[in-house]
Formats: C-alpha cells, structure tokens, sequence
C-alpha cells in the first residue's frame, strides 16, 4: 500500500531520522512517496500516512488529509515540558486544544514520540507510545579503513543549539578532558564528513564517544540517534549518563564526569582485543535484533 512521509529538506538531526524511517518503510513493502506539505498527498485513492505535529499547523485542511489515511502514525510534542525548557516552543506542541481533540476521536490515527512518556507531559494527547530512535542500518554500511584504525575514540557531530545553547559547553569540556588524556582522538566537529566517512570512522576506531544536551542529562527521557549509531556501527560507547539510554542499554558504561569517561575508556582500552571484540559484537547484534529503524517501523505497524 501506498505510505506517504514527509520530505525534510533542512539539514540536521531530523533529515538523517526521517531517511532511516522512509528507507524502513520501503523495506517493509510500502509504495513511500514524499511530500514537502500534507495538503499535497492525493486522498483520492488508500494511503497510510507517516507525519509530524508540524505539518499540521493549525490547518482544518491538514486533519482533514490526516482523516482519510488508513492509518496514520503522527509524531507529537509534549503538552507540557519541565522549565526552563518548557517555556521555549521547541519543546511544547503548537497544536490547538481543538485540533488535538479532534486528532484524538480518530481510531486510526496513533500517536507516539521519542521520549519516554512520564510526568504526565502528553496530558492532551490520547495515548502517545514511546518510540526510541534508532540505527539506519540501510543506510549505514561500514568499510575496512586502516586510516581511521588508528583512532582511540572517535566523535561526529556538530554544535547543536537547542534554543537556549547549552551543549556547546558541555561538549567543550568534554573533548577538553579527551584531549588532555594524550588519547588518540578522532573528534570531528562542523566538518562536513560524508555519510561513508562518518560511518567508517565509527566502525574502524577502537571506541565511540557519545555527548548529550543539557536537558537530557537534566531529564533523562530520551537519548540522541548518535547513541544508536555507534552502538551499531563501533559496538562499544562511551557516555554521559542518561535516563532512557541506560535504561536501553544497561551495560553501557556512563558517567556525568568527563574525568571519569576517560578513565572508562582507558580501561576499556586495557582488555585485549578478544575481550574487546566479544564485547563489541554481543552491542551490535543487539542493536540489529532490536534496536533499527526497520524494527521501529515493524512495532508501528503491530500498534
């Protein structure tokens, strides 16, 4: 059946997270087709839908699209979110009472979202399933490269600014510690690297590092796609502590001190490389079995 999904043309974080689940559902046997707004899609004909709370915009026409899918997966925001970043729109629905209300009488529309559901956040919303992210194991395909073996622990991504900037310092005192450390690391930050780079560079160095937002730390109710990434492209992560991350992977080793990341991973880098591939392997197959776009799409398809 035909599926619909909407094309993000804005580079960051949600380009990567909509291609891992268009890719997903094609690999589930959906004719997907791409739209840059929901009034575009043709509801002439069955169509199951895959949308974010933006498309919406406070549109009649947009519920109207969203009521004649055969079913419809609807990524939804908080109602309510802790201060301060509750008080910035990143963080809270821009759905009217009205709107939601109506959204909630249809019995084929399911909601969900990427962080755990608790504090009563969704208190509008009818039921909302948690939904972690996920590795894009379509997309992500590793290559041998002696040129990025040579790395201790590696490090891709860029200076996400949530809205009130709060990363940037933390990612600076980490990679500061690292740096110190006399550690080879390959930390690659604003540069660019291919997708086979980036993919390669995570595979071949020894470890993977990990670094969340404030709010994250602070929260704990969800965890970034690099956690998933690295988990299933290097098998061994290194990072900060947060709730939803060690409640997936509670052999992942984390602290809130930088200091201490680096002493993890020098005992990490102490085992042998048996030791260290069994480790590795058991991360990654867990992350294949369980933890891919492909399985988020097939526990969509079950709601």
């Amino acid at each position: 059946m035909k599926l619909y999904i909407q094309k993000t043309s804005v580079q960051g974080a949600w380009m990567w997270i909509n291609e891992g689940y268009r890719k997903a559902w094609l690999h589930a046997g959906f004719d997907v087709h791409e739209y840059t707004d929901i009034l575009q899609i043709d509801t002439t004909e069955e169509f199951n839908l895959m949308a974010w709370e933006y498309d919406i915009r406070n549109r009649d026409a947009a519920i109207e699209v969203i009521s004649k899918a055969n079913k419809a997966f609807i990524f939804v925001q908080p109602n309510t979110f802790p201060e301060p970043w509750g008080r910035h729109p990143n963080w809270v629905s821009g759905v009217s009472d009205g709107h939601i209300n109506t959204i909630n009488t249809f019995e084929h529309v399911k909601l969900w979202t990427m962080c755990d559901n608790s504090d009563n956040l969704y208190h509008k919303w009818k039921q909302v399933t948690t939904v972690p992210l996920a590795f894009d194991s379509l997309t992500y395909l590793p290559e041998n490269n002696k040129k990025y073996s040579q790395y201790d622990i590696s490090f891709v991504g860029g200076w996400a600014n949530n809205g009130y900037n709060e990363k940037k310092e933390i990612m600076i005192k980490t990679f500061s510690s690292f740096i110190k450390s006399n550690l080879k690391c390959g930390f690659f930050i604003n540069k660019g690297l291919t997708n086979q780079q980036e993919c390669d560079l995570l595979h071949n160095s020894r470890l993977t590092l990990n670094v969340h937002d404030a709010y994250q730390r602070a929260l704990g109710l969800d965890t970034n796609e690099r956690t998933f990434k690295s988990l299933g492209l290097n098998g061994l992560l290194v990072t900060d502590t947060v709730g939803q991350l060690n409640n997936l992977f509670p052999n992942t080793r984390t602290s809130l001190s930088s200091e201490e990341l680096v002493q993890i991973t020098k005992e990490y880098l102490s085992l042998s490389e048996k030791e260290l591939a069994d480790i590795k392997e058991q991360n990654r197959q867990n992350i294949q079995d369980s933890h891919t776009y492909v399985k988020r799409v097939e526990g969509l398809i079950k709601l």
